[in-house]
């Protein structure tokens, strides 16, 4: 049986992980921005932490793009 459609709608799917990564980037930054408005003599020890957020966030979304890969080429 021939499963090229639901490869390529499961790809679609995986790929969505993408996308919600980077809404994710975008929350962790504007909740920064956020605070470090209100409380600017913080926002140093709190930018390192912004970056860990950032990375992993942005990690789950390269995995999210391996999976779509991988059901693309490999499945």
């Amino acid at each position: 049986m021939d499963f090229t459609a639901a490869k390529f709608l499961a790809a679609g799917i995986a790929c969505l992980g993408m996308g919600l990564a980077a809404i994710g980037v975008g929350n962790i930054f504007g909740q920064f921005l956020s605070g470090a408005l209100r409380n600017p003599s913080a926002a140093d020890g709190q930018f390192g932490r912004a970056f860990i957020g950032a990375a992993l966030a942005e990690g789950l979304g390269i995995f999210a793009f391996v999976v779509a890969l991988i059901l693309l080429f490999v499945v």
